[in-house]
């Protein structure tokens, strides 16, 4: 059922683009679908910081179709940008790829083993898979089939006669490179994840400039099919281009209006496009700010072609988290595909729609996973009895689904916390998993595991591919028989305690109840005593009890929450290990 506009006014920042935006595409192209833009180079995996390129727009266009308005939703996929260096950590890939640094990345080999049939092929399907699994509807164009098609032929010609304007537009902006400063690389979990000027093209040079002056056009070699060429004579009236490789040296002369191996440099393709598609709203990264970058000056190149230049927001970083302690991408960082290994759609989605674009933010592959976890359960219960922020609820709703509908959901979300102990603790046995997950709520047991599912497999990858292995929970086999022996009579009485509760209270609820409630007993209070009614020492009391009990059941201080972790050993097991 599709998901409509909510009634309630909303104050989010996704709503105050689509205004904009649907104003300025009936100024600009009225009764004509408006058009946003995103742009992604497959010149290695595409990451996290890159999926807000295609997340910024991509919530902007689904608010304007719940509001009736017809929308497209364009990814330019730069793959007809050079190929500008081997990638470290890319499985498949060693440093004989470096012979096909500067082709197109559509002329490169796919890592071995994979089934796609060049470099860029094999990137894009990994992005398209996630932004279908996000519920992300686009029209994808290749700038391959763009450009070799002979598609922007006219585009290309118009540039080269008015080069001298656009040499003059980019001079304003040419000043002398200072030395580069030699910069301590950040550990990736510390790293901000930027996302490119859509092919990344920000070390692109502007064009060719030699004897034969400025050029806005690089061709690719006819022999080698590298794009280190320069044009070295070019007649606007029979389109007559020569140019000479520095990387083969082969040179040829080509009718420019019959010649479709070549594209026009960035900071000119990007308008150029702007102009041809009739784009609306595209948003860039925060390295637009500075002078001379491609949003700038392209905001000024756009008038040769006829064009304006869209609303364009610039968008902070992506942070990530946790990194350091990832199996999947090493050497690399984390992709949508790697984050929707351990996190259901939502809950991404919802990390890029609560935030404002120019707010920076962090993807979380650690412990702070399930806090994250934790603060969407409670969003999602306040949205369910009407208690939630007009704007939280509109993030929400943006989360949970699109115009098209929602997405498909867990339809027994239990918590991600409690579902990663229970991962971690039965190793992947499913029917000790579905014991004890059964156990939580026994007045409503779960039937089948599938009924916690995706969510239940998100918590287990991430157990499995981001917890270090000296951190995962291995209960003892055997009662640890010298430390049950040297236990003093008050440590003695708390285990009879609990062990006296153990079968009344054999729930996620009742154990919890049970655990934090046999220090207050000990102390003389009631189990039932609040935090107010109590002195500070039963804290210290509990900090206690609980370290007794994770070195008796796992021989460690620490562990999975203490409820889950006794209804994961299961009653049997936690008396023998308990010493009764």
């Amino acid at each position: 059922m599709p998901i409509v506009a909510q009634s309630t006014e909303t104050t989010d920042w996704v709503s105050r683009f689509a205004d904009e935006v649907i104003e300025e595409s009936e100024r600009r192209a009225p009764g004509k679908p408006v058009v946003v833009a995103s742009g992604l180079s497959p010149s290695g995996p595409i990451h996290l910081g890159n999926l807000r390129e295609v997340m910024t727009p991509h919530l902007v266009a689904d608010e304007i179709r719940r509001r009736g308005h017809q929308v497209r939703h364009l990814i330019s996929w730069d793959d007809y940008d050079r190929y500008r260096k081997v990638p470290a950590g890319v499985p498949g890939v060693d440093e004989s790829w470096s012979e096909h640094i500067g082709k197109p990345l559509t002329s490169v080999p796919a890592p071995k083993g994979s089934a796609h049939p060049n470099w860029a092929e094999h990137f894009k399907a990994a992005m398209t898979a996630s932004l279908a699994e996000l519920g992300v509807e686009f029209d994808g164009i290749s700038q391959t089939g763009q450009y070799t098609s002979g598609v922007y032929r006219e585009q290309i010609l118009h540039a080269m006669r008015h080069r001298a304007d656009i040499d003059a537009i980019l001079a304003q902006y040419r000043t002398k490179k200072a030395p580069a400063k030699k910069q301590q690389q950040k550990p990736v979990d510390e790293a901000e994840l930027e996302a490119a000027e859509g092919s990344g093209a920000a070390a692109e040079d502007d064009g060719s400039s030699g004897a034969a002056g400025y050029f806005p056009y690089k061709p690719y070699c006819g022999n080698c099919e590298k794009d280190l060429t320069t044009v070295t004579a070019y007649d606007d009236d029979s389109t007559e281009l020569t140019y000479a490789c520095t990387a083969c040296g082969f040179s040829e002369t080509v009718r420019l209006n019959e010649f479709n191996r070549g594209k026009l440099v960035w900071k000119v393709d990007w308008p150029m496009r702007w102009a041809y598609e009739g784009v609306i709203f595209e948003p860039s990264g925060v390295d637009h700010s500075s002078p001379g970058s491609s949003f700038q000056v392209g905001g000024q190149i756009v008038g040769i072609f006829g064009g304006k230049q869209p609303i364009g927001p610039m968008y902070a970083f992506v942070g990530i988290s946790g990194m350091a302690k990832m199996s999947s991408s090493k050497g690399g960082v984390p992709t949508p595909a790697d984050a929707l290994q351990i996190m259901e759609p939502q809950l991404l989605r919802w990390l890029y729609a609560r935030r404002r674009p120019n707010q920076s933010f962090k993807i979380a592959f650690d412990q702070e996973i399930q806090r994250l976890y934790d603060e969407w359960d409670r969003l999602d219960a306040k949205v369910a009895d009407g208690s939630a922020l007009p704007a939280d609820a509109a993030a929400h709703s943006r989360a949970v689904g699109t115009a098209s509908g929602e997405l498909p959901r867990t339809s027994r979300p239990l918590p991600y916390r409690t579902l990663a102990s229970v991962a971690d603790i039965t190793a992947g046995h499913e029917d000790q998993a579905l014991r004890i997950l059964s156990e939580l709520d026994p007045s409503d047991p779960l039937g089948s595991l599938d009924e916690a599912r995706p969510r239940y497999d998100k918590a287990e990858a991430w157990i499995n591919t981001h917890v270090p292995a000296d951190q995962r929970t291995i209960v003892r086999a055997e009662p640890d028989a010298e430390l049950l022996k040297s236990l003093d009579e008050r440590d003695r009485q708390s285990l009879r305690l609990l062990l006296d509760g153990l079968a009344d209270n054999w729930s996620l609820d009742g154990l919890t109840h049970l655990v934090y409630g046999v220090p207050k007993v000990q102390a003389g209070f009631s189990a039932d005593a609040t935090p107010k009614e109590l002195p500070a020492e039963i804290k210290t009391a509990q900090r206690s009890f609980f370290a007794l009990l994770y070195h008796l059941l796992v021989g460690r201080d620490t562990g999975p929450r203490l409820p889950t972790l006794l209804l994961a050993v299961g009653q049997e097991r936690v008396r023998s290990l308990l010493g009764e």
